[in-house]
């Protein structure tokens, strides 16, 4: 081969490799160190979180990964614009993945941000395909706010494209595993299911602003952490351990829904029945018919529904009533029970069996329309 006939050759292949390794740096986030730090806080980063929660060796398709590129490095950077969107296999059913990048600056949303969001949840309401995110961010880019909220086409929409697609009947599940701060605390409420992982925030504005405003000091924890949301506000549906309690739990509750609507199947999604962790009979002997003697309505599950099945709704909150997903012989089932026994609030007060509160109606209504 002539000279000039390899040289082309020799400029392509220069290129690819260049186009490779800058790709290669891209999936690293923020950096070595920046993983290093997350992975020292006890989390998963953004792309770990994504594999753990996709099928055991299903393709997942990456949206967008070169969005940002070269557009902030005035900034440091943003690789694939801190945040990471992909079609992926869970449970056997084709979801989109929206997951903030918490080693890109903490997470926070650049312009070119919100323009991948919208366009994931776009992509995801053309081809209906049910959401999740994992939320692990500082809020808007503050030196670039005025580029992120100017018209209707960016951040704002966001939260509108949440109840589109609730509106069409797109399932949208959010866990919040770190920081949730400031307009990016809209998304994840917006969504039909929440949850969050102990030492995780959110709030619209954090200790110091709060000091600044009205001069009182509060902690994190109780201004917005995940416990006080889990027991006080009711704003989270599940509390979680760890990032792995909570994709597993993710994992659990798409497992006990519906089919993929491009393998249809029938109505209820059945699995090998498994029996329950007691003997049914045992119901006999944990439910009294003298009234006045309590007993605990998880025990008396445990007898009904099939072992390990069962994922309980609110747990923390309106603990008067038992709500949660389970399985009866295979079958996915929603279960609604009255607690047979007195409970004790965030608060330190009495409520007392059988009776419905404001926090446990609350909790009951709210889980029958998750059950649709």
């Amino acid at each position: 081969m002539s000279e000039s006939a390899s040289q082309p050759e020799t400029t392509l292949l220069k290129l690819a490799r260049q186009i490779g390794s800058e790709e290669q740096q891209i999936r690293t986030g923020g950096g070595q160190a920046a993983i290093a730090r997350q992975h020292e806080k006890g989390r998963w980063t953004a792309r770990e979180r994504v594999e753990q929660l996709v099928d055991p060796g299903a393709a997942v398709h990456e949206v967008g990964l070169w969005a940002g590129h070269g557009m902030y490095d005035t900034w440091g950077g943003a690789p694939a614009a801190g945040v990471i969107t992909s079609v992926g296999v869970i449970c056997g059913q084709r979801h989109m993945i929206i997951a903030n990048d918490a080693t890109v600056k903490a997470g926070a949303f650049f312009p070119s941000t919100a323009k991948k969001v919208l366009r994931a949840q776009r992509i995801a309401f053309t081809n209906r395909l049910p959401v999740v995110y994992l939320v692990d961010s500082a809020g808007v880019f503050l030196p670039l706010q005025e580029d992120v909220f100017p018209d209707e086409d960016d951040f704002g929409r966001i939260f509108r494209n949440n109840a589109v697609l609730s509106a069409a009947g797109l399932s949208q599940i959010a866990a919040i595993m770190g920081n949730c701060v400031a307009g990016g605390g809209y998304l994840p409420v917006l969504c039909d299911t929440l949850l969050m992982t102990e030492g995780s925030g959110l709030y619209l504005a954090g200790p110091a602003l709060v000091k600044s405003a009205i001069g009182q000091e509060v902690s994190s924890e109780d201004l917005g952490g995940a416990r006080m949301h889990a027991t006080i506000s009711g704003t989270i549906d599940y509390l979680e351990k760890d990032d792995d309690a909570c994709l597993a739990r993710i994992r659990r509750l798409i497992g006990a829904g519906r089919h993929d609507p491009a393998t249809p199947a029938a109505p209820f999604h059945r699995v090998a029945p498994v029996k329950p962790a007691r003997p049914p009979h045992d119901v006999y002997d944990l439910v009294h018919t003298d009234p006045a003697r309590d007993y605990d309505i998880r025990d008396v599950l445990s007898a009904l529904v099939d072992e390990d099945s069962f994922d309980e709704y609110k747990a923390e909150y309106g603990k008067t009533i038992v709500c949660g997903s389970a399985r009866v012989g295979g079958f996915p089932v929603g279960v609604v029970a009255n607690q047979h026994h007195r409970v004790t609030t965030a608060g330190d007060r009495y409520q007392f069996p059988g009776v419905l509160y404001v926090d446990s109606a609350e909790k009951a209504a709210r889980f029958v329309m998750n059950c649709k």
